[in-house]
C-alpha cells in the first residue's frame, strides 16, 4: 500500500515530539492500553493491549488494567536475540519516561499532576538530574507481570481518553537504553506494524510485525450503506492484511495529486487545489467515478489557528495597547477568502475554540471578533500606532512595527501569505514572512519563539479538554505554542477539569472561548472538510475522527 504524508514526521518516538506526521505512523508501531473501534461514531473506546476495559474503583481515582498475555514485541537487536513480551512494567516505564524533565515531552500536561506520587518523583529528577525509573512510585504499581494499577490524585474524567492518547504506547526500556536520542528513528512496538526503512524527510516504510498477535475484523455497521459494504467486504479476514507500507513525503499538493491520479498513492485526501476538477458540487465528477474511485467525505474534529506569541516582545503581553495589536491582526484577516482561495470551499468557518464533533462544542455560538478592517484602523489609530508617510504603522512610542510570520514552502503557503499581507496592508502593518519546513518551525514553536504561526489541532480525544489544553498557562511548551498566559482562562480551566462532562461543565469552556477572544491569543480560522479519495482495490477505507493508522484495518485487492 502506498500513501503519503503532505509534511515530514519528526521521527517516531512520541515521547520527544507529537504532530500528524509522525503520529500517524507512530499509531501503527506501538500499542496504547485503549483505542478506539474502527466504525462506531461518535468515537467509542476500546481495549487493545488491556484484555478488557478497567474495573474503576474509589470514586474515580483507581483503575485497573490486565494486560493481554501473548503480546509481544517486533524483533530488534536490543533484545539479544530474545523474544520479548509486553508486561504492564512496560506500561509503567513508558509512563514514567513520558514525565521525565529530561525528555521535556511537548505533552507530558496530559499526564503532570495526575499519578499519585509521580509528581514527587519529577521534583527528585529536576533536582538530581536524573529520574530515577527503578523508584517505586505510590500511583504506578504492577503487583504482578499483567496488572497495572494507577491511582490518581484527584478524579479525572477524561481519564479514560488519555490512556487511549497515542503517545502513551508501550516502549521497551532495553530499546531506548539501547538507542538513546537516536530514539525517534528506531521504533520498536506491539502494534501490527514495524520500521524497515527510514530516510527523514523523504520516506517511511513499514512492514507487517511477525509478532503481531492479529485479529479477526468484525466491527460492526453503523447502518449506513458505507459501513454495509465494509462488513461485506471486510468481515471475517485475518488481519493485517497488507504486508508492505511505502509512505512518501510530498509536501506540493500538487505533486501529491498528480501522483494519485498516476496510480502511485492508493488513497489520499482531495488536494483543495484539485477540487473543481473533481468535483461537482459535493459529488465526483462521473470521469472519476469511471475509474472505479470512492470519496468518503469528513469534516475534520479539528481547527487551524494562527497563534500570536504571548511571550513575543512585540506582539506579547496583556496591556492594552498589545491587546489591541493583536486584536487588529486578527479583524484584518479575510477567513472567507482562505476558504475559497486556499481551501477551495473544503472548509468550514470556526466560531469557538472547540470544534464540531467534540464534546462541548456549541452550534450556537459565534465568535466576536470579525474580519473588520475599518474597525481595526480605528483601533490602531486609538492606541497610537501612528501611520508614517509610507502608510504604514509606528509603534506607540515610535519603533518599527514589523510582523514576523513563519511559514513553509509550498503553493498554499503562498496564497496563506498573499491574504495575510493584503489585510496587513489594508491596515498599515508591515510583515516579513520567515520560510522554513514544518518540523523546525513546530520546534521554535514549542519553544516559544515564533511571534506568528499557522497552527492546526486535530483531536486527540473527543472532548473539549483536548482543545482548551492548548491554551492552558503551564502548557507554554508543551501545546500551547502561543506561549498564551491568562490568570482568568487559567481559574476557569482549572474549574472546568474537575468536573464531569455536562452542560456546567460546558458553560466553562464557552466561557474560556470568550476569554481567549479577549485577550486575543489566536486567529481562529477553519475546520477542514476532507475528502478522502480511495482506488477501486483499497476494501475497508473509512476515515476515523481520532485514529490515522488506517493500513492494520483495510485489504487490497490485486490490481
Amino acid at each position: 500500500m502506498r500513501v503519503a504524508l503532505e509534511a515530514p514526521d519528526d521521527g517516531f518516538d512520541l515521547v520527544r515530539t507529537y504532530n500528524a506526521y509522525s503520529n500517524w505512523v507512530a499509531e501503527a508501531i506501538f500499542e496504547r492500553l485503549l483505542t478506539y473501534d474502527y466504525l462506531a461514531r461518535p468515537a467509542k473506546l476500546v481495549p487493545q493491549a488491556a484484555e478488557a476495559m478497567p474495573e474503576v474503583s474509589d470514586g474515580g481515582k483507581s483503575y485497573v488494567f490486565h494486560i493481554r498475555k501473548g503480546i509481544y514485541f517486533a524483533p530488534d537487536p536490543a533484545f539479544k536475540g530474545v523474544r520479548r513480551e509486553l508486561t504492564a512494567q512496560d506500561y509503567a516505564y513508558s509512563f514514567k519516561r513520558f514525565l521525565d524533565p529530561k525528555n521535556r515531552s511537548p505533552s507530558a500536561n496530559v499526564l503532570e499532576g495526575k499519578i499519585a506520587g509521580m509528581d514527587e518523583a519529577v521534583a527528585k529528577a529536576k533536582k538530581s538530574g536524573r529520574f530515577d525509573y527503578d523508584a517505586p512510585v505510590a500511583g504506578l504499581q504492577t503487583p504482578d507481570r499483567y496488572t497495572l494499577k494507577i491511582t490518581l490524585t484527584a478524579p479525572d474524567y477524561n481519564f479514560l481518553y488519555i490512556m487511549g492518547f497515542n503517545a502513551l504506547g508501550a516502549q521497551a526500556r532495553e530499546v531506548i537504553d539501547a538507542y538513546g536520542e537516536q530514539s525517534g528513528a528506531h521504533p520498536v512496538g506491539t502494534g501490527a506494524y514495524m520500521l524497515e526503512q527510514y530516510v527523514p524527510r523523504s520516506k517511511i516504510v513499514l512492514v507487517a510485525n511477525p509478532e503481531y498477535r492479529g485479529y479477526t475484523w468484525d466491527f460492526k455497521s453503523t447502518g449506513s450503506a458505507w459501513d454495509e459494504q465494509l462488513v461485506h467486504d471486510m468481515k471475517g479476514k485475518k488481519m493485517p492484511q497488507v504486508g508492505r507500507v511505502e509512505v512518501s513525503i510530498i509536501e506540493e499538493e500538487q505533486s501529491r495529486w498528480l501522483a494519485f491520479q498516476g496510480k502511485q498513492i492508493d488513497f489520499d485526501f482531495l488536494p483543495q487545489a484539485a477540487a473543481p476538477t473533481v468535483l461537482d458540487g459535493t459529488e465526483l465528477k462521473p470521469s472519476f467515478k469511471a475509474e472505479g474511485i470512492r470519496m468518503n467525505t469528513v469534516i475534520e474534529p479539528g481547527l487551524a489557528y494562527v497563534i500570536m506569541n504571548f511571550r513575543d516582545p512585540l506582539l506579547g503581553g496583556d496591556s492594552l495597547e498589545k491587546n489591541a495589536l493583536r486584536r487588529a491582526i486578527a479583524m484584518s484577516y479575510n477567513v472567507q477568502d482562505e476558504i475559497s482561495q486556499v481551501r477551495m470551499g473544503l472548509a468550514v468557518k470556526a466560531e469557538m475554540v472547540i470544534p464540531e464533533g467534540v464534546v462541548g462544542h456549541d452550534p450556537n455560538y459565534r465568535s466576536s471578533i470579525a474580519y473588520d478592517p475599518a474597525l481595526a484602523n480605528k483601533l490602531l489609530d486609538h492606541f497610537g500606532y501612528k501611520r508614517g508617510a509610507d502608510g504604514y504603522r509606528t509603534l506607540p512610542d515610535g519603533g518599527p512595527l514589523v510582523i514576523k510570520m513563519a511559514t513553509e514552502a509550498s503553493a498554499k503557503n503562498v496564497v496563506f501569505s498573499e491574504i495575510w499581507k493584503r489585510g496587513l496592508d489594508k491596515i498599515g502593518i508591515r510583515v516579513d514572512f520567515k520560510v522554513s519546513n514544518y518540523a523546525d518551525n513546530l520546534r521554535a514553536a514549542t519553544e516559544c519563539k515564533l511571534m506568528m504561526w499557522n497552527g492546526s489541532w486535530s483531536a486527540d480525544y473527543p472532548e473539549g479538554d483536548n482543545f482548551m489544553q492548548l491554551l492552558y498557562g503551564p502548557n507554554a511548551g508543551q501545546g500551547n505554542n502561543g506561549c498564551y498566559s491568562s490568570p482568568a482562562f487559567d481559574a476557569l480551566y482549572d474549574k472546568a477539569k474537575v468536573l464531569p462532562p455536562g452542560p456546567e461543565r460546558n458553560q466553562l469552556y464557552i466561557a474560556m472561548s470568550r476569554q481567549m477572544e479577549a485577550d486575543t491569543a489566536w486567529v481562529i480560522t477553519v475546520s477542514r472538510s476532507r475528502n478522502w479519495l480511495i482506488r477501486p482495490w483499497i476494501k475497508g477505507f473509512k476515515r476515523h475522527p481520532i485514529l490515522q493508522a488506517d493500513w492494520q484495518y483495510l485489504d487490497m485487492e490485486k490490481h
